[in-house]
């Protein structure tokens, strides 16, 4: 468990106060708890973004426990081309798949579809772009404070638009969280499955000029000492790289 076992879930802080969640897997459990915990009555509105619906990047939600409280509101969003977002999310949560219905939580909660538009929230500013995987995905480019954040997880390489736009904004990043599930030898095994590799992720970090590269979305697989030679291995391509695991923080 050094790199821990949760599905895919990130979230960001300004100093305003602004709380963005990108992804809710089943890291959204832990991220729920922990928020109630620090902020209790205090908790702001929480912005939910969302890359796609596959199980493992929304399986936290009915798990999310400021979703069962009066006093809390939060706010679902993902792009509008996967279809709309309160009818995909309620499908999660009727019989006989969840005892509560979306309807029945007691926070105020909203859906809002997304186009590839800007959206503001406080001090944070979300850039959505498409890229490529199956039934469709998007990345987030999150803008505060003169930093940059760039969030890309359930990349495939090899088509040459999305890889050309995941550099695009990818530019400059102070820190580059890049789906990195395979080794350049397990995705010859894999091609079409919607992920890449470390090695494609070194590249994509030089050729966007990031600050520091996160190898992000492991398989499930690979257990830490795997994860770790990755990591390592990574390293002599693009030196200012870590593997993303369970409570991993940056500032910036």
């Amino acid at each position: 468990m050094g790199y821990g076992g949760n599905t895919s879930c990130v979230e960001l802080r300004s100093s305003d106060g602004t709380i963005c969640i990108l992804d809710a897997g089943s890291g959204a459990r832990v991220a729920g708890q922990a928020m109630l915990a620090e902020l209790g009555e205090r908790l702001p509105t929480i912005n939910v973004f969302l890359s796609h619906y596959h199980w493992d990047h929304i399986q936290g939600i009915p798990f999310f426990a400021p979703l069962y409280g009066a006093q809390h509101r939060v706010e679902f969003r993902a792009a509008g081309q996967l279809g709309r977002v309160r009818d995909l999310l309620w499908g999660q949560m009727v019989k006989p798949y969840f005892p509560v219905n979306l309807g029945d939580l007691l926070a105020t909660h909203s859906f809002a579809e997304m186009d590839t538009a800007p959206v503001t929230v406080g001090q944070i500013t979300v850039h959505p772009f498409a890229l490529h995987h199956p039934q469709g995905c998007y990345g987030f480019r999150v803008e505060c404070g003169g930093k940059v954040f760039v969030y890309a997880s359930d990349h495939e390489p090899g088509d040459a638009a999305a890889d050309r736009r995941l550099r695009e904004f990818a530019e400059s990043a102070d820190v580059l969280v890049c789906d990195s599930q395979y080794t350049p030898e397990e995705y010859d095994q894999r091609r079409g499955w919607g992920h890449g590799t470390w090695l494609e992720s070194t590249r994509v970090a030089r050729d966007a000029n990031a600050g520091q590269l996160v190898l992000f979305h492991h398989d499930p697989d690979h257990d830490d000492a795997f994860v770790r030679r990755n990591t390592l291995v990574a390293r002599r391509e693009f030196e200012n790289t870590f593997s993303a695991q369970e409570g991993f923080t940056i500032e910036l």
